[in-house]
């Protein structure tokens, strides 16, 4: 996998790119995510996006895969609970579909590791008592709501609240988009956004990164299109259009997002730079290198 960018008239190494985004993004401005007040802002990377058992990775392996990529400050984003149901696909995708842990899991490890770690409330959306399960680790410290990954439609009911309850507590809630797997009707969203305005939201995955392409639309199963961006796409227009939504840099669709067109990605970096915030999202335990 190609590691460099074009930035600034540049080639940045994938170091020197993750301390750009870090400077970039907007992280420090979402609520729970302030920085340590005796570190330099320019020393500072925040991850946004991590997991805690991600893929079978042991605590340590974490731990160690993040100072290796010189990351301050971490956001554990835990999976809903075990269910088999629609939301789910049957429980195929429980563990957000990467053996991810849960709520009690990512609240522990952040209390065992308070100055580098901060941690999410997550559940499946469309269960009785999932407004009750998020409220309950918001109210113990939780910084977001994510990652909501289930498939439900984006203005479902289940949702709703989610966004009614995320303005509540002043927390943005990140989703994984991804066609017809995760979070349906992209092409709709604006709704929510016009409708939930005091909700940060945070898009993520896929969908939402290939969708930075206007000729994209024209094929949604491609998840990982290359080649040159022909800017105004749904996810460039909402970055622009909307105050309310950011995006998440993170995994593999936000590197391919910014390394298949440099031109592009240049632009949007100047563009976007107040609405974008890093995330690793990768569950190697090396933290540096093709693995990472």
């Amino acid at each position: 996998m190609d590691n460099t960018i074009a930035d600034y008239n540049c080639a940045l190494s994938r170091r020197e790119f993750l301390t750009a985004s870090a400077l970039l993004a907007a992280a420090a401005t979402l609520p729970g995510c302030k920085t340590p007040a005796d570190e330099h802002e320019s020393d500072i990377i925040i991850d946004i996006h991590q997991h805690v058992a991600y893929m079978g990775r042991t605590d340590e392996a974490l731990l160690a895969h993040q100072i290796t990529m010189g990351v301050s400050k971490t956001i554990l984003l835990p999976a809903g609970r075990p269910v088999v149901s629609a939301a789910t696909h049957d429980g195929a995708s429980n563990g957000l579909e990467a053996r991810c842990a849960g709520n009690e899991a990512c609240y522990r490890f952040a209390r065992m590791h308070r100055r580098n770690y901060l941690f999410g409330a997550n559940e499946v959306p469309d269960l009785p008592d999932a407004i009750v399960e998020i409220e309950k680790y918001l109210k113990r410290g939780g910084v977001i709501i994510a990652e909501q990954k289930f498939g439900v439609e984006c203005d479902s009911a289940g949702m709703q609240r989610v966004y009614e309850l995320a303005a509540h507590y002043r927390v943005p809630v990140l989703m994984h988009w991804q066609y017809k797997r995760f979070n349906y009707g992209l092409e709709r969203f604006y709704k929510m956004l016009e409708k939930y305005p005091n909700t940060t939201f945070i898009g993520h995955a896929q969908t939402w990164w290939a969708n930075i392409d206007k000729n994209n639309k024209d094929d949604q199963t491609n998840l990982y299109p290359k080649g040159k961006v022909a800017a105004g796409g749904i996810t460039d227009r909402y970055l622009s259009d909307y105050p309310n939504i950011y995006g998440d840099l993170s995994a593999g669709s936000g590197l391919n997002a910014m390394t298949r067109d440099e031109d592009h990605a240049r632009g949007f970096l100047e563009r976007h730079q107040d609405k974008l915030v890093y995330g690793s999202d990768c569950n190697d335990s090396v933290g540096s290198g093709t693995a990472c």
